[in-house]
């Protein structure tokens, strides 16, 4: 009667036995996916670091930080509190190598002032007795500076009156001023606006610069001449916005700007870029919101019609769907992403054919592709597109569902595949029209002024000065995609704007409607 009993507890300690063996299995499982995340996450952070600054293939990544994207490696961020910010954009092109090795000349537009150095007029006679005669000479140039010359306008004013009748006092018209009761002239403004929006010099510095002047312009002038000046060029802005929604082709990116003093609850604000039309009439809108919602992204994009292209955050897909718009997306984030698997590897495997490296190499062709065919018309480009660039589109796609089955999900690898089947039939669009492109590289290029500037300035103080400075991005930042030097535009700009009346005169300001800028 007891062997029965024996044997049952036999087989059930036997079945528990299995059942813990299954257990430790999977726990170590766990573990090991668990250290190969850690292992990629610290591969990245040390790439970060230590990394070369250019994405290109058997070399290690770098650059990173300008753009804080919030789709990227939230598992890793879970895991070790990590997020690998954006490197550079891929496939720059290749600068035209230098017609010599040497020294480059002095532009020839300088001003070029003379000095002659001569012999001794007891060396300019021969040993002979006969004096020398000058053959010729030898000249070198040397790049002069001068300080800036800083200066007081004395406006008078003459009054006049009658001796005779007594009847009153004439005086001389108050002349229209960009900042009317202010002791900022509109060439001192310019200096002020270009130098913390182009230059990125934060008022304290620019402060400090100016004192070694001898004058006094505190960061509280500056910075009320910046926020007063936003309200006069409002129109303008304006204009820019209403062309840029009916421009039928807008690229859209954001990036995070602390406000000390906020209107919300918090201090994380965003700073948002629109970019529209062709070379020549480029249009640059920053736009700055606390929020990072789909609401914000649907009233930037309000009215708007044709093509939105984005990179792969969720809120631009909720926006364009309610506003009826094509959403095209983005190759060099995608690209980014299979980059960053390939950083992830150990450093053996970094420049070995793997699948990583092989989805960057097919994405590359077709970068190559359009640097061929960027002078071609819009519609020569669409069949060009169709062509050449259908094809390798068709094989990229099945190369990466083919590798899906067998990568770890949880992976670098794995998280790019999946970032890619996501976004597939946007990424293929551009390929259906001529006008679009691979990428939102022109947005994450209009973006790179203000991120480099945020490193100097760090924040704005009040939602008033980043709505300001928003605008004030807007506009120097369009002059330079227009060919514009900014100081030379604003000043001009600043001497116009005070006359301005109609539609029509403020449109003559735009950026890329060209007036003259010699006179300073």
């Amino acid at each position: 009667m007891l062997e029965p009993s024996s044997s049952t507890d036999e087989q059930a300690q036997i079945a528990q036995l299995q059942a813990l063996v299954l257990s430790r299995d999977a726990e170590i499982k766990e573990r090991e996916r668990y250290i190969r995340l850690l292992e990629e996450a610290l591969r990245l952070m040390r790439a970060e670091k230590y990394g070369a600054s250019r994405e290109r293939l058997g070399e290690a990544p770098g650059q990173r930080g300008l753009f804080n994207e919030a789709e990227a490696a939230m598992e890793v961020l879970d895991a070790v509190g990590f997020e690998p910010a954006l490197g550079a954009t891929p496939l720059r092109e290749d600068k035209a190598p230098e017609k010599s090795p040497g020294r480059k000349a002095l532009p020839a537009h300088l001003p070029r002032i003379e000095v002659r150095h001569e012999l001794p007029a007891l060396e300019r006679v021969c040993g002979c007795g006969s004096l020398l005669t000058e053959i010729g000479a030898e000249t070198s140039e040397q790049l002069d500076y001068i300080p800036a010359k800083i200066q007081v306008i004395r406006h008078v004013r003459p009054k006049y009156a009658c001796r005779h009748c007594h009847v009153g006092v004439k005086i001389g018209p108050v002349p229209a001023q960009f900042l009317p009761r202010s002791n900022i002239s509109a060439r001192m403004a310019a200096h002020l606006i270009t130098s913390k929006f182009v230059d990125g010099l934060p008022f304290y510095r620019l402060e400090t610069v100016l004192a070694r002047h001898g004058i006094a312009v505190p960061r509280g002038t500056q910075a009320a001449v910046a926020i007063r000046g936003h309200e006069a060029i409002v129109p303008l802005v304006n204009l820019m916005d209403e062309r840029m929604r009916a421009s039928g082709y807008i690229r859209i990116d954001e990036t995070p700007l602390q406000v000390l003093k906020s209107d919300t609850h918090s201090q994380q604000h965003m700073m948002w870029v629109r970019v529209a039309g062709p070379p020549g009439q480029r249009l640059i809108l920053f736009d700055h919101d606390p929020s990072r919602s789909s609401q914000v992204a649907a009233r930037l994009l309000d009215g708007a019609h044709g093509y939105v292209q984005s990179d792969g955050y969720a809120a631009y897909d909720a926006a364009a769907a309610s506003l009826q718009l094509t959403h095209v997306g983005c190759f060099a984030h995608l690209r980014r992403r299979f980059f960053e698997a390939v950083q992830a590897l150990p450093k053996s495997e970094q420049k070995k054919n793997t699948a990583a490296h092989e989805i960057v190499r097919r994405i590359d062709a077709l970068y190559a592709i359009e640097r061929d065919i960027k002078h071609l018309s819009d519609e020569e480009r669409r069949q060009a597109r169709q062509a050449r660039s259908a094809p390798l589109l068709d094989s990229l796609h099945t190369f990466a569902q083919s590798l899906q089955g067998e990568t770890l999900i949880s992976g670098k690898l794995g998280e790019a595949l999946g970032y890619l089947e996501k976004q597939w039939p946007k990424l293929v669009r551009y390929a259906e029209d001529g006008r679009l492109a691979m990428d939102t590289n022109l947005a994450e290029n209009a973006i790179r002024p203000f991120a480099l500037g945020r490193k100097a300035w760090l924040f704005a103080a009040t939602t008033k000065g980043a709505k300001a400075s928003a605008a004030w991005y807007s506009l120097t930042q369009t002059a330079k995609a227009n060919g514009l030097e900014p100081f030379a535009y604003l000043c001009r700009l600043f001497e116009r704007l005070p006359h301005a009346k109609t539609v029509e005169d403020f449109e003559a300001l735009l950026p890329f409607n060209t007036f003259d800028l010699s006179k300073q």
